[in-house]
């Protein structure tokens, strides 16, 4: 048996088929002159937009709009002015379209692998997609068919990119193995979004499992049996046919309250990065927004977006939503994040440095643009305000006196705006220990289990040596979400969770005894979470 991280649920059986790295090797293309190579690098990316289009539209018909635009960034990355010139620059200097791209690309890699944030890590990822691309278009290499794979095929591969993935026809395919990744690299969320069960991080999968292979992939725990008994196919067949009839079953909750056997109401939100996703989470019977992560708001342009064009996004969501609560959560950007206009300084520790809330405070200009089209939009909706990675009350003190002055600048300016409640993520050890005192500062608490965990375990989920300690049903990370939810409810405030865990069926049952008021999840989630609440005491 092959251990991984499971990265999206369901249990996979049928035959390996297994996807081995092009070779890409250029060494033999000799330099003519500059306008010659610049003419073969132009060509190579024009094809690679056509084709790139084309995987989008076949994206969209598998995954959806949401899963589509991992690919659209290679458009936008690939038109990026810079990068275009450096390639142009490197091949004035000598170089073959091919170590153009080659070298340029790989800098990028280096630069977005070498962050702790797992998000921008998938950059790395997104160049290596692009770099492979486009080498392969220049020397004439046919690009890796798998859209024609036998039915019950288990795909195992190194990585597969976003452009692998999108050709994929998940009726002929039972699961996805990789050797790198983990639960949000694009391989898990495309594989997630297509109902794919995947196992990350199999180390030297590629290696040990061989064409024709008989495969059992177990999505939920990250196991994978290579030649299994008859005995294992029959008990993962059972499981499987189970699974599946769960997941039939799902829809008549739909429209169903979430209100645990006892008669307690709960509620069930959805997880949103950009305004058209808050769609997608009432279409998937989601009770409202609980995490808006407005970073992605800043991110892959060139500049800061403006005050108007925040309150946009926000107003839309407000508008979709109808009423519904949204929850926002204020940038959550620093030393992790790659954002060149931002001119955020690189850190040897970006986890443990100068981001989040901590960053907003020492840049009140960017900061209360935020603010001000935050409260400009919560005249359309239920729209609350959240603060990221607080570990102190000063910094609630400082984030809630910058309201207050926008309030009164946008009052002195005759705009429009409502009061918001402001919360806190409680996502530090610091934050969940003060919890008592948060509570007095506050108008309610998100729980972010994701960094919670990794913080309390000093843990790299996305570190597949480590990973089995990034669990959030470890005792010290239990006793924390306890403790802050026994001091919401002790002050009368309103406490969710919006990482990972609020739709873990292990911890459903103890976070609906000790109380939590609201979960709020990734909308293919939600109607699973509303199953497991309504099935609680």
């Amino acid at each position: 048996m092959l251990k991984g991280i499971g990265a999206s649920q369901g249990f996979g059986i049928g035959k390996a088929v297994v996807i081995r790295d092009t070779n890409l090797d250029y060494s033999s293309v000799k330099f003519t002159d500059s306008d010659h190579q610049k003419k073969r690098l132009h060509s190579a990316v024009a094809d690679f937009s056509d084709e790139t289009k084309s995987l989008v539209a076949e994206l969209k018909k598998n995954a959806g709009n949401k899963e589509a635009e991992i690919l659209e960034g290679h458009l936008v990355m690939l038109e990026d002015p810079f990068m275009l010139a450096q390639m142009e620059e490197a091949i004035d200097n000598g170089s073959v379209a091919e170590a153009a791209v080659d070298s340029i690309c790989t800098m990028f890699i280096n630069m977005f692998s070498g962050v702790d944030d797992e998000l921008t890590r998938q950059r790395a990822s997104d160049v290596k997609d692009i770099r492979d691309s486009l080498l392969r278009i220049l020397l004439g290499v046919k690009s890796v068919d798998i859209s024609s794979v036998p039915k019950g095929s288990v795909l195992i591969a190194k990585d597969f990119t976003p452009s692998m993935t999108s050709q994929i026809n998940r009726e002929n395919v039972s699961a996805i193995i990789t050797e790198v990744g983990g639960v949000t690299s694009h391989s898990a969320i495309l594989a997630r979004a297509m109902g794919i069960p995947a196992v990350l991080s199999v180390v030297n999968a590629v290696e040990k499992i061989s064409d024709g292979d008989m495969i059992i992939a177990d999505g939920f725990k990250g196991k994978v049996f290579t030649d299994p008994t008859e005995e294992e196919l029959e008990e993962y067949r059972t499981k499987q046919a189970a699974y599946l009839k769960e997941k039939e079953s799902l829809n008549e909750y739909f429209s169903k309250e979430t209100v645990t056997k006892s008669g307690v109401k709960k509620h069930v939100y959805g997880n949103i990065g950009k305004a058209e996703d808050a769609q997608n989470v009432l279409q998937n019977g989601g009770e409202g927004i609980g995490l808006f992560r407005t970073e992605f708001l800043f991110m892959d342009r060139a500049s800061l977006p403006t005050e108007q064009e925040q309150y946009e996004a926000y107003s839309t969501v407000a508008k979709i939503t109808d009423g519904k609560e949204v929850i926002i959560r204020t940038l959550d950007i620093g030393g992790d994040k790659a954002i060149d206009y931002l001119k955020i300084e690189k850190e040897d520790n970006p986890f443990l440095g100068h981001r989040a809330i901590r960053y907003c405070l020492d840049n009140p200009k960017i900061f209360k643009i935020q603010l001000r089209a935050i409260l400009r939009a919560a005249v359309f909706g239920n729209i609350k305000v959240m603060l990221p990675l607080v570990t102190t009350l000063d910094e609630v003190r400082r984030a809630k006196a910058l309201i207050e002055e926008c309030k009164d600048e946008l009052k002195n300016e005759g705009l429009k705006f409502a009061d918001i409640p402001v919360g806190v993520m409680i996502e530090t050890p610091s934050a969940a220990i003060i919890s008592d005192l948060l509570a007095k500062e506050v108008d309610f608490f998100s729980i972010g289990t994701n960094d919670l965990t990794g913080y309390t375990m000093a843990v790299d989920r996305g570190n597949a040596a480590v990973s089995k300690l990034y669990d959030p049903i470890q005792p010290a990370v239990l006793r924390l979400i306890e403790t802050t939810i026994k001091n919401a409810k002790k002050a009368g405030i309103p406490v969710g969770m919006c990482g990972e865990a609020a739709a873990d069926t292990r911890l459903i049952p103890l976070l609906c005894k000790w109380g939590l008021d609201e979960f709020s999840v990734t909308p293919s989630s939600i109607l699973h979470t509303r199953k497991s609440i309504c099935e609680c005491e």
